[in-house]
């Protein structure tokens, strides 16, 4: 008997590569929770639209059936949050719209839900060398960070009263085809020749690819060992910005000019200018631990980081035709 899966955020970066990889699969009747019908429909796919996740109950027609859900659907982390409160737009989403979402589910008879939070619920920087893990006090800093840390312990309470098996997964930095933001535009600096003040930073930093962020939660959708677990989840294979800039670079066909300017002047100038947070990201450590995703479910990537950037840069390329 096919298991009945909901996705919620099945329009976003990761729920469309999930939506795709599900297609036609022999082991899944997929059902995709939508606030507006997408213009394409994928096949083998019911979509059920649903203006306001926070007003889902166990009747309405996407519960129907249901034995999993995976999670997707988020107000996203943003560099400039124009909310008056930012704090209390996140929880409204991610904290109350999940609990109630889950709560229908479980009114509904589903067995398990998969929740992908962020890795922003550990922190925001490692010292080198010294992973997070999931054994690690959560220590989130920006309001993103701190709801996706009060779904889980709303969702981890529900769990211990009901019995509904909850799968927690934390990703690092997700890239891969189609992929916006800081690193689409890296790779739209790397194409124009752009020199970049990066190449003597000594970082580093975990990233995973789509392909195995998606096969990760396909992968707790179904393995027992996965229920009331949180994970943490890279491609297992961590670089420096001057390494991942060089190799994104020779993806692109299009070799990084690199300027060895020291850590520190790079720092003190962004926090000059206001971008304190970026230099962070460009000059810190982020690192994670993925030994229990390996060891206790025995999962392991379907693409190296090599073969991850090359897919992202491929695609930028088609699209720049």
């Amino acid at each position: 008997m096919k298991t009945q899966l909901l996705i919620t955020g099945s329009s976003g970066f990761v729920g469309r590569q999930l939506i795709r990889q599900l297609q036609g699969h022999s082991n899944y009747n997929t059902r995709a929770l939508v606030r507006t019908m997408p213009d394409v429909l994928a096949t083998d796919v019911d979509y059920v639209q649903l203006s306001d996740f926070s007003t889902v109950t166990a009747e309405h027609p996407a519960m129907r059936g249901l034995d999993v859900v995976v999670h997707l659907a988020s107000r996203v982390h943003v560099m400039n949050d124009t909310e008056s409160d930012p704090l209390e737009a996140f929880r409204r989403v991610n904290v109350g719209h999940t609990l109630q979402l889950a709560r229908s589910a479980v009114a509904a008879g589903a067995k398990r839900f998969i929740f992908v939070s962020s890795v922003k619920v550990n922190g925001e920087q490692t010292a080198f060398g010294r992973p997070y893990s999931e054994t690690d006090n959560p220590l989130p800093v920006d309001p993103y960070g701190i709801s996706k840390m009060e779904a889980e312990d709303a969702l981890r309470e529900l769990a211990a009263q009901t019995g509904l098996e909850v799968v927690i997964v934390r990703p690092v930095l997700v890239y891969g085809p189609g992929v916006k933001a800081n690193f689409a535009n890296m790779m739209r600096w790397l194409k124009k020749g752009v020199p970049l003040p990066f190449g003597a930073i000594s970082n580093q930093r975990s990233l995973v690819a789509l392909d195995n962020l998606v096969s990760f939660i396909l992968t707790c959708v179904s393995h027992p060992a996965a229920a009331n677990q949180t994970f943490l989840i890279s491609d297992g294979e961590d670089v420096s910005t001057t390494q991942l800039l060089i190799r994104l670079g020779e993806a692109l066909g299009s070799p990084a000019r690199l300027i060895p300017v020291p850590e520190w002047l790079l720092v003190l100038g962004a926090t000059l200018l206001g971008r304190k947070a970026l230099s962070q990201r460009l000059c810190g450590s982020l690192q994670v631990d993925i030994t229990k995703s390996r060891q206790l479910l025995g999962w392991a990537s379907v693409v190296t980081l090599q073969e991850g950037l090359n897919a992202t840069a491929q695609h930028y390329l088609s699209e720049q035709i």
